[in-house]
């Protein structure tokens, strides 16, 4: 039979498991949760932004900087990592400081894990704007990513781009390759695919898992499970003008009302009555005179 598990086994065993899950769910930590994509508040000239070691605004640098890996204000280790030691000494401000991270502008602190991790890691590597193209040394406010398509947003642009992300490239749900229906949409390249084309062959597909895209290997949402819309097409002209428009030279056609226009052919068909009816009149004399 085997032993059983004392209370001291037991509890070292859950530990490992709690550490272990600590460890795979930092991976999945929102990218608004990151240390460095806090909200900082310059001390002059009180502008909210992204954490960085200087003030994007007024170039400012900050008393109490926050390290960019771990989040931390204050070095309490005495025994620890640290590059610069400082036993039964608590360093803040610039005395914590190791490095400037080239990706995110913020601050790094002298820890030698954050130093060698947080460049590798940063999740800020790549974080250019899909709308504006721009990065982060470029705009002050904060880095998202979009909840559908998963791309880079400013603070600008992030609601306008999310209100308006789910819609195809098409002008119908029909599939790229064929015309069935598309039951599957990749909402990174705005395309439908049925479910004969969304299946490459040779490449294996996990068990209850999304089909990636065959085009970019994003994962894929069926089409009934989003609001998706499809593309529309607005024919005429941008602008239409109006009765203080009309006279200007400017680059819209030349507005005329349509009063002046009715009002000209009423006329003109109202002369042309009359000369009909007087024509009429004459010619019926003339046959009563000859009677």
């Amino acid at each position: 039979m085997p032993k059983k598990k004392t209370g001291q086994r037991k509890k070292a065993e859950k530990q490992k498991l709690r550490q272990k899950e600590i460890r795979t769910s930092r991976d999945n930590i929102g990218l608004a949760q990151h240390p460095c994509n806090a909200v900082m508040e310059c001390e002059k000239c009180n502008r909210k932004q992204k954490n960085r070691a200087f003030c994007y605004f007024c170039q400012s640098l900050q008393r109490l900087p926050i390290c960019a890996q771990c989040g931390k204000t204050k070095c309490m280790a005495k025994t620890g990592d640290c590059v610069i030691r400082h036993p039964g000494i608590f360093t803040t401000g610039l005395n914590m400081i190791g490095a400037i991270c080239d990706f995110c502008e913020a601050w790094v602190c002298h820890g030698r894990r954050c130093l060698q991790s947080h460049a590798c890691t940063c999740p800020l590597q790549d974080s250019v704007c899909v709308e504006c193209e721009r990065g982060v040394w470029d705009h002050g406010g904060r880095i998202f990513k979009c909840s559908f398509c998963e791309n880079f947003l400013c603070e600008d642009d992030q609601f306008e781009h999310q209100a308006s992300c789910q819609v195809l490239e098409s002008e119908n749900y029909k599939c790229q390759s064929c015309n069935k229906l598309g039951q599957y949409s990749c909402l990174r390249c705005k395309t439908c695919y049925c479910e004969d084309h969304v299946r490459r062959k040779g490449f294996k597909y996990e068990k209850n898992k999304a089909i990636p895209c065959p085009k970019c290997g994003y994962d894929t949402s069926q089409t009934k499970d989003l609001s998706m819309s499809t593309r529309s097409h607005k024919f005429g002209r941008q602008g239409q003008a109006t009765l203080e428009d009309y006279g200007n030279s400017s680059g819209d056609y030349d507005y005329q009302p349509h009063d002046s226009y009715d009002n000209d052919d009423n006329e003109e068909d109202y002369d042309y009555d009359d000369d009909e009816d007087d024509e009429d009149e004459e010619s019926s004399n003339e046959s009563s005179e000859e009677q």
